[in-house]
């Protein structure tokens, strides 16, 4: 879990990094959530979005919706409420996300966890499955390595940055056209890797 102190800082991080959701609250410093939620939107950030504020006017609801939030919660509520709010969204966006995801002549089948060129199936091990997949529904965000870690490997493995870099190399030898020159899994330097497929 990561908080933001102001709008800004909120859609810089939200740009940069992949999250599950965001949680928003409307009266924000520098950029009010309103702001943010439509940027976010317009810039092509997928994440789900819950409203979190005390102004409950039909109006700012409606707003709220229509600039692409996923849900509108009132103050006061209660955790248990939010908590089950949060998980009905994720139910939604995980049922809406692709089932066959296609780029460059490689279709990846999330159903049957296979990667596939000209119908042909490619030989990828489960955790490079895993990447790709998390890289795919990350993609044009920086994953950092810790992310990476929670998505691709068991809760509680002990993996170093060096595990992961490896597990991308052999990765890139599989779907880049020049793995020396990656096109799709980009590095940036001092945070991670981008998935630009």
């Amino acid at each position: 879990m990561e908080i933001a102190r102001d709008g800004e800082e909120a859609l810089d991080r939200a740009r940069q990094t992949s999250f599950d959701l965001i949680l928003l609250d409307i009266m924000l410093p520098k950029r009010d959530g309103f702001q943010v939620c439509r940027e976010l939107r317009r810039s092509g950030v997928e994440t789900p979005i819950i409203f979190l504020t005390a102004r409950a006017e039909d109006a700012e609801k409606i707003l709220g919706l229509n600039l692409g939030a996923d849900d509108y919660v009132t103050k006061p509520f209660s955790p248990m409420e939010l908590c089950a709010r949060i998980q009905a969204v994720l139910r939604r966006s995980q049922a809406a996300a692709p089932e066959i995801y296609r780029f460059d002549g490689l279709e990846i089948d999330f159903t049957r966890a296979e990667l596939r060129r000209s119908g042909r199936v490619l030989d990828l091990t489960p955790i490079e499955f895993k990447l790709l997949a998390a890289f795919v529904r990350a993609r044009g965000r920086v994953l950092s390595r810790q992310q990476i870690i929670d998505q691709a490997w068991s809760a509680g493995t002990y993996c170093t940055d060096r595990v992961v870099d490896t597990h991308v190399a052999n990765l890139r030898k599989k779907i880049e056209p020049d793995p020396d020159e990656p096109r799709f899994i980009v590095s940036v330097r001092g945070l991670g890797y981008r998935f630009d497929g």
